[in-house]
This record gives C-alpha cells, sequence and structure tokens, in this order.
C-alpha cells in the first residue's frame, strides 16, 4: 500500500464520519481513529502482522459519548432506517438533467428499481437504484458534490 492510498483512506475516514477503521492486509495493519472533539486527530499504524502493536506516542483514547447526547440519540434514530450507499467514486447529481425535476426528495416512497440518483464517473451517467423498498427520510449529500465508493447517499425507512 502506497503513501498516497493512505491519505485517500484518511480522508474517506474523516468525511464518513467514522471513529475508528482498521484495515487488515496481507502483510500490513493499519488504524485510523479520528477524535470526537472539535478538533480531529486521526492516528495511523503501520506494522507487520503478527508484530505486537505498540502505543504511538501522544496517542489517547476517544472519549466515550453517553446516550444522553443529541448525537447519540440521533445515531440511534438513524440505526434504524437502510442507507443507500454509492457503488462507485463520482459526482453526485439529483436530477437527469439540469432543467429536469429531481429522482426523489424526502417523503417520497420508493420501490427496489427505483432510480434516486446519478452518478457520474469518467463523463459517463450511472443512474443508482435503490435496491430497498420504504420512504426516504434523509438526503445525506448536496447536488453536485463529489462521492466516494460506499458513501451514503440517502437513509430510508423500510417499515
Amino acid at each position: 500500500m502506497e503513501l498516497k492510498d493512505i491519505q485517500n483512506l484518511i480522508k474517506f475516514v474523516a468525511k464518513s464520519g467514522a471513529s475508528e477503521v482498521k484495515l487488515e492486509m496481507e502483510d500490513i495493519k493499519i488504524t485510523i481513529k479520528t477524535g470526537s472533539d472539535k478538533t480531529e486527530t486521526t492516528i495511523v499504524q503501520q506494522a507487520p502482522i503478527g508484530m505486537p502493536q505498540m502505543p504511538m506516542p501522544g496517542q489517547v483514547a476517544a472519549p466515550v459519548q453517553t446516550q444522553d447526547t443529541p448525537v447519540a440519540k440521533e445515531k440511534a434514530e438513524e440505526s434504524k432506517f437502510i442507507e443507500i450507499t454509492s457503488p462507485i467514486i463520482g459526482t453526485f447529481y439529483r436530477k437527469p438533467s439540469p432543467d429536469k425535476p429531481v429522482f426523489v426528495e424526502v417523503g417520497d416512497n420508493i420501490a427496489a428499481d427505483t432510480v434516486v440518483c446519478m452518478v457520474e464517473a469518467m463523463k459517463l451517467f450511472n443512474e443508482i437504484e435503490a435496491e430497498v423498498t420504504g420512504k426516504i427520510v434523509k438526503i445525506l449529500v448536496e447536488d453536485g458534490t463529489p462521492v466516494e465508493f460506499g458513501q451514503p447517499l440517502f437513509l430510508v425507512d423500510p417499515s
């Protein structure tokens, strides 16, 4: 794994909001932790598998959130929803063209074959289908924004 790949992984983790990501490959182990404070800290550890992990200087455990915080309550509510994620890297579009209406709005009921957005990758516009049935409860990405593989785009209430 090259330095550029590690930097891209760090950027992806920072955008996703995850607090910790571990990646283990044949000869390398990477752990990325982001702090939940207002300032983010990212820690990358690389060591061949089988080698003991030594804590990095200045590494501190992230503070534990209690269930009373508004962020924890929001995450608990969102956990019952299904995410529609981007299957490719590209640019997210809510409309098929600038003069057309958006594919879906918050509150719309969708079927598994409903097209919810488009992702442009290398001048090709790829229609993204919901693959789930339910109601759109939240749109997580702004129109015209770059998206990563696996990035959540919509939250769907399956009930």
